[in-house]
């Protein structure tokens, strides 16, 4: 029988369970009691945070981490985003990708209100250094640090970024370091 988990990675986490390197790394492990051969589906990379889903089901996996499943990020970006970088973003932008240029595919962004999140452990940083605004973008591929590098192409740097929405799996009002045990995934 396979388990299924749904958590709030914390800013500052790997999505993993294993690190082999020297430098000391927070992992997935330290959060919950996980069963054997539990796996991420999917990753946030250590300065992200947000809904990440965890299972025992490899094929769950294949299914969640398809170009099917949509998945939601709200992003805070360096200045006020203007509605060309929107467009640019809905169109697809050129990004780096493994050495090489890519187009990543059209996408849904809109400019949003700052949403109702936890404080991040880590200070984003202060109203001096200029402002910052909201985008959610909604995407079915999953690049390396593929948003980021979204935002950034179109003159809009993030600063934090937060997955909210996996398919029909929300974030909700989990916590940073929350973990629920769920039957399966709506996706």
């Amino acid at each position: 029988m396979h388990r299924h988990f749904i958590i709030y990675k914390p800013w500052g986490y790997l999505s993993q369970f294993t690190y082999n390197l020297k430098r000391n790394k927070k992992l997935l492990g330290e959060l919950h009691d996980f069963p054997e051969g539990t796996m991420a589906i999917g990753r946030l990379d250590e300065d992200s945070e947000g809904l990440l889903l965890l299972t025992t089901d490899g094929m769950m996996s294949e299914i969640v981490r398809s170009k099917k499943v949509e998945k939601e990020y709200y992003a805070q970006v360096d200045g006020l985003v203007t509605p060309l970088a929107i467009e640019q973003l809905q169109n697809g932008v050129e990004i780096g990708f493994k050495g090489t240029k890519y187009t990543t595919l059209p996408c849904k962004a809109t400019a949003i209100p700052a949403p109702d999140l936890p404080q991040r452990s880590k200070k984003i940083r202060d109203e001096r250094h200029g402002p910052t605004s909201w985008i959610s973008i909604t995407v079915t591929e999953g690049k390396f640090r593929q948003v980021r590098k979204m935002t950034s192409a179109v003159g809009f740097p993030t600063l934090r970024l937060v997955r909210v929405r996996v398919g029909n799996t929300f974030l909700n009002n989990l916590q940073p370091g929350q973990v629920h045990e769920v039957d399966g995934f709506d996706v």
